[in-house]
């Protein structure tokens, strides 16, 4: 039989290990990308922001104002994000977290994206979405579409990383908020990272990835 010292120990031993493990992952990024330099008078520190010195915070450094104001939906999706980050909203600095605002003219639409940093939890306040996420490729080699139709009070989760939409199918206005749960979340527009890039992505590239003619390609690339 092991004697209680030897198990007080043993306790120690795997409480060590435990907390080593835990603290031994890279920090989450909080941008596309942070190619490394080797003299540091080259460097730009974007990972965060620099902190406030603790006496010079007030009150007033976790206060936001404004997001009760719509956004401007008149554009060609009929819809507006509102993005309260720790850019604009420093209190959030390495918090963890962001918010949004979004705004549908009716038929509006939030079109499919990426948060490539961040999980997305959205709540109803006004009118009606239809959301939906995919998978990413299953074992199957397929990919899982989720879909509901939310109403006022509904609140709906898109895991990080999993392309999204929401679209007003009322005829009246919608309005939603959203969290997310990085203070940098980013996004990837599907359609504008696809068809919009500068420099544009080879023709070939997209008319054998989309199985389409290399015309309505072309096409596609003038709208974005």
């Amino acid at each position: 039989m092991m004697a209680p010292c030897n198990n007080i120990l043993v306790y120690i031993t795997i409480l060590v290990l435990s907390s080593y493990v835990a603290h031994a992952t890279d920090p989450s990024q909080l941008q596309d990308f942070c190619v490394g330099v080797d003299d540091p008078k080259d460097a730009l520190f974007v990972n965060g922001r620099f902190c406030k010195n603790p006496m010079d915070v007030t009150a007033d450094d976790f206060l936001f104002k404004g997001l009760d104001i719509a956004g401007d939906t008149n554009n060609r999706l009929g819809s507006h994000v509102t993005l309260v980050n720790a850019t604009l909203f420093p209190g959030l600095n390495t918090l963890g977290v962001s918010l949004a605002r979004v705004d549908f003219a009716p038929h509006g639409l939030n079109p499919p994206h990426i948060h490539p940093r961040g999980t997305q939890v959205q709540t109803v306040l006004e009118g009606t979405l239809y959301v939906g996420f995919v998978t990413s490729n299953l074992a199957n080699n397929e990919n899982k579409f989720f879909t509901k139709v939310l109403n006022k009070g509904d609140v709906f989760v898109f895991p990080q990383g999993l392309i999204h939409f929401e679209m007003n199918i009322g005829d009246t206005p919608a309005v939603s908020l959203v969290a997310l749960s990085s203070q940098n979340p980013g996004v990837t527009t599907v359609a504008n990272s696809v068809f919009g890039t500068k420099p544009p992505i080879s023709v070939d590239v997209l008319s054998k990835a989309f199985q389409l003619d290399e015309k309505l390609v072309k096409d596609l690339q003038s709208k974005f």
